[in-house]
């Protein structure tokens, strides 16, 4: 069982609500060209958008939603990128740790709903071998992102900023109630230095 910070946990449902509470009450965010976080938001969108695909690969498998080794994997390669690009490890590591944690809270929501309305359940099982190239790609525009955007995501603008692309990619995606849920849990601690 995963343990989280009181205070990661409240963040992320913070973002969780005021995500849903904009996108629900219809706000119009900023034009595409004020957005400077949107290409973030929409990288880390993308990463999530492969979770309904895992969990369909998983899904009546032995394999489970925890995959260590694979988590691991992931980690290492992107603990080396942000070392190659003069981020810090940690911070990225805490960023691709919560992109982690968002695809499993996909992966356990569709395994519930399976469980519940096994005519929902997929019948075709995906390939993860060609899966896991789409996530490999998004992290590096992640990282990419995290790069270009370190002076923004360092300041005071940050969470007002995120949270309205996070609200636009979340329309344009017509993301349903979950996917905008994990979005926020992915994108809880975007904000702040990436530098060391």
């Amino acid at each position: 069982m995963t343990t989280v910070r009181p205070a990661l946990a409240r963040r992320a449902v913070v973002a969780a609500a005021t995500l849903g509470m904009l996108a629900a009450g219809g706000a119009v965010p900023a034009s595409a060209q004020t957005r400077p976080l949107q290409p973030i938001a929409l990288a880390v969108s993308l990463r999530l958008a492969t979770a309904d695909t895992v969990a369909s690969a998983k899904w009546g498998t032995p394999s489970p939603i925890d995959d260590p080794a694979r988590e691991a994997q992931v980690l290492g390669a992107v603990a080396t990128q942000a070392a190659d690009e003069g981020l810090s490890v940690p911070r990225v590591q805490q960023i691709f740790r919560d992109q982690i944690e968002a695809n499993k809270a996909v992966q356990r929501a569709l395994f519930s709903w399976w469980s519940v309305a096994p005519g929902a359940a997929p019948t075709v099982r995906p390939d993860l071998t060609e899966v896991r190239p789409v996530i490999d790609r998004q992290n590096t525009d992640i990282l990419l992102q995290l790069r270009e955007q370190e002076d923004l995501l360092a300041g005071p603008g940050c969470v007002p900023a995120l949270v309205d692309a996070a609200v636009a990619v979340a329309a344009e995606q017509r993301l349903d109630a979950l996917h905008q849920a994990t979005l926020a849990r992915a994108l809880v601690s975007i904000c702040g230095a990436v530098r060391e």
